[in-house]
């Protein structure tokens, strides 16, 4: 029996603004390669740039952490995720 998720995510949903500054604002990027990121998308979902650390943190996740084939632990700048805390929507 197949399991289904919950919330998968749509490929098809476009970026709609940036939460928070950019990375040159934040002096979190040199050139065009190094740009930590977050996005809305227009179905409401959060897209995040940073560094896939995905093989780096694999075999020290906490217990009930989990990665999924298709999944990727990405890594940001703190202050990235501080500037866009005021346009993150509360739950």
């Amino acid at each position: 029996m197949m399991t289904r998720r919950s919330w998968d995510a749509d490929p098809s949903a476009s970026f709609v603004r940036r939460l928070g500054k950019s990375p040159s604002e934040l002096g979190t990027t040199g050139d065009h390669d190094d740009c930590p990121d977050i996005w809305q998308l227009d179905n409401g979902d959060i897209a995040v740039i940073g560094r896939d650390l995905t093989d780096a943190y694999r075999s020290r996740l906490p217990m009930d952490v989990r990665i999924a084939m298709d999944e990727r632990l990405v890594v940001i700048p703190g202050n990235t995720l501080s500037a866009a805390k005021a346009e993150i929507p509360d739950a």
